[in-house]
C-alpha cells in the first residue's frame, strides 16, 4: 500500500506543478505553441469529465464531479488494498494520483486545466493534462494485470506454482 500512496503522492504533484507552471508562465497570454509538426501547447479549462462529456456551466457540476472521482477513488484504493495483485498497485496509484489532481483543479479552478493538444492533419484528439495520462496508463496496467496475470498471482498465494 506504501508503494500505491507513493505513486499517487508524485503523480499528484507533478501534474499540479505542471498545471501551476502552464497557468503561469506558460500559458500567460493565453496562445498555441507549436511543440512538433503534431503536438501542440493549449489551455483548455474542461469543465465536464473526459472529452469534456457532461460539461456546463451549473454551480453544481465540479462539486458533483469531484465527489463521483473520489468516491470511485477510495473505492479502488479499498479494491486494491483487499485484492493486491502484482502491478495493479501502480494503475490504482496513478489513477488515484490523476483523479485527485483533477478534483483539485475542479475545486479550485471550476474546470480542470488541459494543456496537451495531439493533432494529425485536421483532426485533434481533446485536450488533455498529465492527470488524464496517468488514469489511462492507470486503467491499462489493471486491465493487463487482470487480463494477464491476476490468475499466476492468486494460484502462487494459494501455493500451488505453475
Amino acid at each position: 500500500m506504501r508503494r500505491l500512496l507513493t505513486v499517487a503522492l508524485i503523480t499528484l504533484l507533478l501534474d499540479q506543478a505542471i498545471k501551476i507552471w502552464i497557468l503561469e508562465v506558460v500559458m500567460n497570454p493565453p496562445r498555441v505553441i507549436e511543440v512538433l509538426p503534431i503536438f501542440n501547447l493549449v489551455l483548455v479549462f474542461n469543465k465536464g469529465v473526459s472529452f469534456g462529456i457532461f460539461g456546463g456551466d451549473g454551480a453544481w457540476r465540479p462539486i458533483a464531479l469531484s465527489v463521483l472521482a473520489l468516491v470511485i477513488t477510495i473505492g479502488m484504493l479499498v479494491w486494491q488494498w483487499r485484492q493486491p495483485t502484482r502491478l495493479g498497485w501502480l494503475g490504482v496509484g496513478l489513477i488515484a494520483g490523476g483523479a485527485i489532481g483533477n478534483v483539485i483543479d475542479r475545486l479550485h479552478v471550476r474546470a480542470v486545466v488541459d494543456y496537451l493538444d495531439v493533432h494529425v492533419g485536421g483532426h485533434h484528439w481533446p485536450a488533455f493534462n498529465l492527470a488524464d495520462s496517468a488514469i489511462t496508463i492507470g486503467v491499462m496496467v489493471i486491465i493487463a494485470v487482470e487480463l494477464l496475470w491476476k490468475d499466476k498471482v492468486l494460484d502462487k498465494r494459494a501455493g500451488n506454482k505453475q
